[in-house]
């Protein structure tokens, strides 16, 4: 789904990210953690082609993004969905019409929008607030909406930059139990975060920058340490010896066995 391949950016002498190299799977569930300024931003820039690589090599589906021209960005992003931590609605529009919105700039059909949209608020648990305006909202209900703009177009991949940073801790689950469904329907999806409670919490693959170097890719979980790593398959050597062992083991426990019956018969004569 996305692959870096010794990709590296710089802003002048500051470094974005440096020979990083990590590759996230179709159907991916994935945090995307580390310090302010550490390159997380930097990194996501590179999927959606705001910016391009100094070297390396960048892939998304079947796009190689390092490549592209300009005029082609748009369709790239057009299998992509974007949500922020200040939800970027457009105030003069209805919560129906943000989401219709998203249809309408690739121009579909308006049978498509009246069947699609209410799908959506349905699945995001808004539909009961379609007709009310972004500020007639709580912060949780327009994050709601925002995903649901999102999502409408089915897009493959969901960048969430720090969805919950503006949420209570009981409204920022919420949204995280969304996210979760939204993932178990097939979307990649990719978090940037420093919510660690919500990192530990939820176990799913982490991927820590630092001063712009990939640092940890751990698949358990954990926002500062994955305690448990991901148990490596056996060899079929490790395997042959672990029997071989146990078979010797076992021979080795019915010879005490039938010795120790002997002893018991002579302690009788």
């Amino acid at each position: 789904m996305i692959v870096f391949d010794n990709v590296t950016k710089r802003y002048g002498s500051n470094i974005g990210i440096q020979d990083v190299s990590v590759e996230i799977n179709k159907g991916d569930f994935v945090f995307l953690v580390g310090p302010s300024g550490a390159g997380k931003s930097t990194f996501i820039k590179l999927i959606t082609r705001e910016i391009r690589a100094d070297s390396g090599k960048i892939t998304v589906g079947d796009t190689d993004v390092t490549k592209i021209s300009s005029r082609l960005v748009p369709k790239l992003r057009r299998d992509m969905g974007m949500v922020f931590q200040d939800f970027r609605l457009l105030p003069q529009k209805t919560v129906y019409e943000n989401v219709a919105f998203a249809m309408e700039i690739l121009k579909r059909s308006r049978r498509s929008i009246k069947r699609q949209v209410p799908q959506v608020l349905s699945l995001v648990g808004i539909s009961s607030e379609s007709d009310k305006y972004p500020d007639e909202l709580s912060a949780g209900e327009q994050q709601r909406v925002a995903i649901a703009r999102a999502i409408i177009n089915n897009p493959e991949l969901l960048i969430a930059d720090e969805p919950t940073g503006n949420l209570d801790p009981d409204t920022a689950w919420e949204i995280m139990k969304l996210l979760e469904q939204i993932n178990l329907r097939g979307t990649t999806i990719v978090m940037v975060t420093h919510a660690k409670d919500i990192v530990d919490q939820m176990g799913k693959r982490v991927i820590a920058i630092d001063e712009g170097k990939l640092v940890r890719d751990a698949e358990c979980g954990g926002y500062a340490k994955c305690e448990v790593e991901k148990e490596k398959p056996k060899t079929a050597f490790e395997r042959f010896k672990e029997d071989t062992i146990s078979f010797k083991a076992g021979t080795f426990k019915v010879e005490q066995d039938i010795t120790s019956e002997g002893r018991d018969k002579e302690d009788n004569i």
